[in-house]
């Protein structure tokens, strides 16, 4: 008969000591669209991303495909069929990266940050702006777009282009140009929807006997600052991307990108108007907070003043001495009383002459 193990032999066995291998995801769950342009026009049809490519080089066309927060595993085989750079495909995978334009050989890989109005209550705590990014890797004969957060879609961006087939003749740098583009005039969008509001903010501090706490134009404040985050570094990739002779941009698109450059300049110069004007505000609701504190000592002392002169008689009347004068009299305590009050309604009426009450 088979002897029982221990007790102690099964201990440990109940949990497995090492996690459990990951389900891979198909890749093509995370891709949003992958589209065939030929001389300006989609080709009909539903692709893959390695049948797209095949078909674009035996038709002298280009492929858009459109990802959306793929995982290391999907970003790795897109990245085998368009040999794209490993360094880069990190990258992709990643979210919150600073905005920056990367060349590699015939590739050029371009990070933007998008940013999205986000409608707030002025509680110091809301938020206000909403960042995300999206990815564009452009080759001789293909665009791959990632796209990390839910506000930065493309499908509209796509529509109006394939409207336009004299744009999409240029190739992959025109897709190139209308992602920029999209995202700089959302800076322009979010940047005036902000702008309202620091303009509020600025009609209830130079109200008056309006309250406002300094912690509403804190938030708007930080708020400002990740939204100059995100918008302040692009510039450096658009003027290359605009005036840099070498790259394989045409230089029809490179036209386009300059317009593109001129108006990031402008929105990000508002956004450091607003970070200035919001410092203002901060020293003009401090300022407001001292001017009310002031006031409040004033009607404060005013009040202790008034209240020190019943105190101060009924003090030296409560003093148990047996020779003191008005004791004895028989109107001494009708006199106190109205002693009292002539002086409280004598120094009323002056500190509310002088507004202190």
């Amino acid at each position: 008969m088979p002897s029982i193990p221990p007790l102690s032999s099964f201990r440990g066995q109940g949990r497995a000591s090492t996690p459990r291998p990951r389900i891979p995801v198909p890749t093509a769950r995370a891709i949003v669209d992958c589209a065939v342009y030929v001389d300006g026009h989609r080709l009909p049809g539903r692709f893959t991303h390695d049948e797209a490519l095949a078909e674009a080089r035996s038709r002298g066309g280009f492929v858009w495909i459109g990802l959306h927060d793929p995982d290391e595993t999907q970003m790795a085989d897109i990245a085998s069929t368009f040999d794209l750079h490993p360094l880069a495909v990190d990258d992709a995978v990643k979210s919150h990266q600073r905005p920056k334009l990367e060349r590699y050989d015939d590739t050029l890989f371009l990070v933007l940050r998008t940013v999205s109005y986000v409608p707030h209550e002025m509680d110091g705590v809301s938020e206000i702006v909403e960042t995300g990014d999206i990815m564009v890797f452009t080759g001789t004969d293909f665009v791959v777009t990632v796209r990390h957060g839910e506000h930065s879609g493309l499908a509209g961006v796509r529509r109006e282009l394939e409207d336009r087939p004299e744009q999409l003749c240029h190739g992959p740098y025109a897709v190139l140009h209308v992602v920029a583009d999209h995202v700089v005039d959302s800076y322009i969008e979010v940047a005036t929807r902000v702008e309202n509001d620091i303009d509020e903010m600025e009609e209830q501090v130079f109200t008056p006997r309006n309250h406002v706490t300094i912690e509403s134009i804190y938030q708007l404040k930080r708020e400002v600052v990740e939204l100059r985050r995100a918008v302040n570094p692009l510039a450096a990739p658009l003027q290359f991307l605009a005036h840099k002779p070498d790259l394989p941009v045409p230089k029809e698109i490179r036209r386009y990108l300059r317009d593109v450059a001129d108006h990031h300049t402008a929105v990000a110069e508002r956004i450091s108007d607003f970070d200035e004007s919001l410092s203002e505000l901060v020293s003009a609701a401090l300022a407001k907070i001292s001017l009310q504190q002031n006031t409040d000592m004033r009607k404060i002392s005013a009040w202790v003043a008034i209240a020190a002169v019943p105190t101060m008689v009924a003090g030296i009347y409560g003093m148990n001495f047996e020779h003191m004068p008005e004791l004895k009299w028989t109107y001494g305590y009708g006199m106190v009383l109205l002693f009292i009050v002539t002086v409280c309604a004598g120094l009323f009426v002056t500190f509310r002459r002088n507004d202190w009450l």
